[in-house]
């Protein structure tokens, strides 16, 4: 039985050039643990971001690592003491410390949700991270309220096109800055008020807001304070040193998504049923995902990228 595999690693932090394919062995599957044969998984900036370094204090990894946060697959092997999943079933969820860009993934089960039928594994690995991060960035900074005004910044990204829809079922009005080519999207997504960021400034837009979701960083962080209400607040995912960066008397929160198996098995039906809208930016083979992982640090794109395995 052939025990190498591909994986796409860091050995050091750097540039486009630190992430490569190399072979490794494959895990074999511990206590409570389950080996994943990986059929598709979601790019994301945090990809990038550990590459670079720029997580290694707030986010410290051991390297070399295997990057990827997110997966879609089925279970080959299992490990003494599981119990929720057998061989042959399909299982999608985001992993606690990287590790998805892999042909094979050892993984506590208990982290893992089954994919709904019907529902293809590239979607499936567009759900993990997106979706349940978007929900619990959402709420972190309290309970919703109609009528409550939201900015979303990044809105047609996967974070930002679920949040979103998840704000306008609260009955939110919704402020949302996308690109030109996204605006009809991000329209379609239910957002009240969707602000060109190439030719507006959303300052002039959107004021008296309750919550920023920020999911862009940089100086639109920096720029958002000011259209806050004074009990406002910002919930971002973009800048661990959002609180070095905040005004005095301002209210704002790094967010980490952390695995929900529970709430991911909730809203993975909801994407396969319909009722709630995933898109696909972009599909590549595992040999481009370091290629990948460059261009989402560079350009934005609507929805997802997915590296599908068996290109």
């Amino acid at each position: 039985m052939n025990n190498i595999q591909r994986a796409v690693l860091i050995r050091h932090y750097g540039g486009a050039d630190a992430a490569e394919v190399a072979e490794i062995e494959k895990p074999t599957p511990g206590q409570g643990q389950v080996l994943v044969r990986v059929l598709a998984a979601g790019v994301n900036g945090i990809d990038w971001k550990v590459r670079e370094g720029l997580l290694q204090n707030d986010f410290p990894l051991p390297l070399p690592i295997i990057l990827g946060a997110e997966l879609a697959g089925i279970v080959v092997a299992v490990g003494p003491g599981t119990s929720r999943f057998h061989i042959g079933d399909r299982v999608m969820g985001a992993i606690e410390g990287l590790g998805a860009y892999a042909e094979f993934v050892a993984i506590n089960e208990v982290i893992l949700s089954p994919t709904p039928e019907g529902l293809k594994n590239i979607h499936a690995a567009a759900i993990p991270v997106a979706a349940v991060a978007a929900w619990n960035s959402l709420y972190q900074a309290g309970p919703l309220y109609r009528g409550q005004r939201i900015l979303i910044h990044g809105a047609a990204g996967g974070l930002g096109s679920y949040a979103v829809q998840f704000a306008k079922r609260e009955g939110a009005e919704v402020f949302a800055t996308a690109g030109s080519a996204d605006l009809d999207f991000v329209r379609s997504l239910g957002a009240d008020h969707v602000i060109d960021y190439h030719s507006q400034r959303f300052e002039d837009v959107a004021r008296n807001i309750n919550l920023v979701l920020d999911y862009v960083g940089g100086d639109v962080l920096d720029r958002s304070w000011q259209v806050l209400t004074e009990d406002g607040v910002i919930t971002g995912t973009t800048s661990p040193d959002i609180l070095a960066r905040k005004p005095a008397n301002r209210r704002g929160f790094w967010f980490m998504n952390k695995p929900d198996p529970v709430l991911l098995e909730t809203l993975a039906r909801e994407v396969a049923c319909g009722t709630l809208q995933s898109r696909i930016g972009g599909i590549v083979g595992f040999a481009d995902i370091p290629n990948a992982i460059e261009r989402n640090r560079t350009a934005s794109r609507t929805g997802k990228v997915i590296a599908d395995f068996s290109r």
